[in-house]
């Protein structure tokens, strides 16, 4: 059917509840992308509420879910993702749509996902263009202004980054040949993490727990005092400035950045210059990359090609990092994003977003326009918030 056609009948499945909601779930195409936006258990939620799930075949196979499960639980299997997109009402996924995702999009559906989109004009431009609501994650907040879609990914990718770089670091992988906890005699290798929030602190945790010294800075007391008492001294806690950070880098190992402004771009903290006084076969993890990185020197990389050099420092800079532990990151992630799936499929779209001003904070594009206030300025774009929202 058209693109931007009139919904299949009078109830406009953005405004109006509790008619039973169409709900697809397409495999995710990312390169090496193995999570899916809803495991069978939270498909038999939806179901059970009375709607109906649409999964594309093999959607869930990175997590060991094969179509027979979703069956189970009563979803409708589908041969592929334009089947889905044609079917759903709302669409719910994991990463950011690819263009061919976004082009089969309709004015009269809701997208539910990861979007990141104030470094990326080109997706936001698709999404206007579509007409669609897309709603993300990453911007949902709490009654405490957190950010509770977003939380689970960045305890995993806070705790991958200390993994991936202790690895980076061994000889082998190009590295300096350094153990991140050293042996009695020897040093132990000097961890730097930037951002003391939800990733920063998951970072810090294992870090301290494989005994490497570890610093952690940020421009906030409240997060570096609670470090402080967490962690008894067995970390150091400084206040982020651009001289104390280049001095820290010149003594680093493995930098971790961990810096995070809601629905913003990342500021970059280091700059090219800091990383020339690093000593080669420096490992540094760029886990804000999704918004556009926190290092001057990153750059997008994925699973199949995660490294590159920088004046003899490697960056570790892929967007998807808890794709390679997909497993326990969609299970994670499900648990937080069901019951706001399931508000919007109960109550409507409109409904919910009006009568949840934290799901509202989540809303980043509606009917052709930006309508959250951190993406509009990152990209220049007129905010224009949609008339039928309330509060």
């Amino acid at each position: 059917m058209a693109k931007g056609r009139e919904p299949r009948s009078s109830f406009d499945p953005l405004c109006k509840g509790p008619t039973p909601m169409r709900i697809g779930c397409p495999t995710e195409i990312k390169a090496r992308e193995y999570r899916v936006g809803l495991t069978p258990e939270s498909a038999g939620e939806l179901i059970h509420a009375g709607h109906q799930v649409f999964i594309q075949s093999g959607a869930g196979l990175g997590i060991g879910a094969d179509d027979e499960q979703y069956r189970k639980a009563g979803a409708t299997i589908v041969a592929d993702a334009a089947a889905v997109f044609e079917a759903a009402e709302m669409v719910i996924k994991v990463k950011e749509p690819q263009m061919g995702e976004i082009a089969m999009l309709r004015r009269d559906q809701t997208l539910f996902t990861y979007l990141h989109l104030a470094p990326d004009p080109e997706q936001t431009q698709a999404l206007m263009a579509s007409g669609a609501t897309a709603i993300a994650y990453e911007t949902v907040t709490d009654r405490h202004g957190l950010l509770p879609l977003l939380r689970p990914m960045s305890e995993v990718a806070g705790r991958m980054s200390v993994q991936v770089g202790a690895h980076l670091l061994e000889k082998t992988q190009g590295g300096r040949g350094i153990l991140l906890g050293g042996v009695p005699g020897v040093r132990a290798a000097s961890v730097v993490i930037l951002g003391g929030g939800v990733a920063g602190y998951n970072a810090a945790q294992i870090a301290v727990g494989m005994r490497a010294r570890v610093t952690v800075f940020d421009k906030r007391l409240e997060p570096l005092e609670q470090l402080d008492r967490e962690f008894e001294g067995r970390l150091q806690t400084v206040y982020s400035t651009r001289a104390a950070v280049a001095e820290a880098l010149a003594d680093a190992d493995l930098v971790i950045g961990a810096v995070l402004v809601p629905g913003a771009a990342a500021p970059k903290v280091v700059t090219r210059e800091m990383i020339k006084t690093m000593n080669p076969g420096s490992v540094m993890v760029d886990i804000a990359i999704d918004q556009g990185g926190c290092f001057e020197t990153s750059r997008p990389t994925s699973h199949d090609a995660p490294t590159y050099e920088v004046d003899g420092v490697i960056h570790y800079c892929v967007t998807n990092m808890p794709g390679a532990v997909a497993r326990t990151s969609t299970f994670a992630l499900n648990n937080v994003t069901l019951p706001f799936a399931m508000a919007m499929a109960n109550k409507g779209v409109h409904a919910a977003l009006s009568a949840d001003p934290h799901l509202a904070a989540g809303l980043n594009v509606a009917g052709g326009h930006v309508a959250h206030e951190a993406v509009a300025r990152d990209l220049g774009m007129p905010l224009r918030r949609p008339e039928w929202l309330k509060g």
